[in-house]
């Protein structure tokens, strides 16, 4: 059976700095997107034992901690691939028009997604997806890790505003964390995203 695994990050924990602590990202990656891998893969084999037993009393929490895992282990993989030491500025090209036609312009979206990020009630993520049906871009609320999004949405990037992102560092005000992450938003991945979502034809 197929199994989940680690990515490697693509830069070094110290990478990121000011705006992210080495010590929070190599705790960020070894420890928390390591246990949502971990959490994957046991769901997996739960499940399959469950099949094999014909059991499916205790299915319902199975589906839903599968679920929670790993869209943490998607998120997690999909935020490293977003930042950048060498990130920031604005996008350009089809990526630029898209977030002013369905956004009002860049500095719209800047602030929809940060407030998106900053005012999400616990732990969550702020996104910005490609939603097939309707052919345009949408901000979301993620709760924990797979709640209030667009059904078959495309996350193109992604803010991580669990604690555990930056607490550490910034204690409780999530605000200057997220003000922050703009610094490191690398565009050439998101530019990439949008292109290969928006290439896939919906089967709706």
């Amino acid at each position: 059976m197929a199994v989940y695994n680690l990515p490697d990050l693509p830069y070094d924990y110290g990478a990121l700095e000011p705006a992210m602590s080495g010590q929070i990202l190599e705790l960020h990656h070894d420890k928390h997107h390591a246990a949502y891998v971990k959490g994957a893969n046991d769901g997996l084999e739960q499940l399959a034992e469950a099949r094999e037993k014909g059991d499916f009393s205790t299915l319902v929490g199975l589906e839903k901690t599968y679920a929670f895992n790993l869209s943490g282990h998607v998120l997690h993989s999909i935020f490293w691939g977003n930042l950048s030491p060498d990130g920031g500025d604005r996008p350009e090209g089809e990526l630029a028009a898209a977030i002013d036609e369905h956004l009002g312009s860049f500095e719209s979206f800047v602030g929809q997604l940060s407030a998106a990020t900053k005012g999400v009630q616990g732990s969550g993520w702020g996104v910005l997806a490609w939603e097939p049906l309707g052919q345009r871009l949408i901000i979301e609320q993620v709760y924990d890790h797979h709640g209030n999004v667009g059904q078959g949405s495309t996350p193109l990037l992604v803010f991580d505003a669990w604690e555990h992102a930056y607490y550490l560092q910034y204690k409780n005000v999530r605000p200057d964390y997220v003000d922050r992450l703009w610094n490191l938003v690398d565009w050439a991945d998101v530019t990439a995203r949008f292109e290969a979502a928006r290439a896939a034809t919906p089967k709706i």
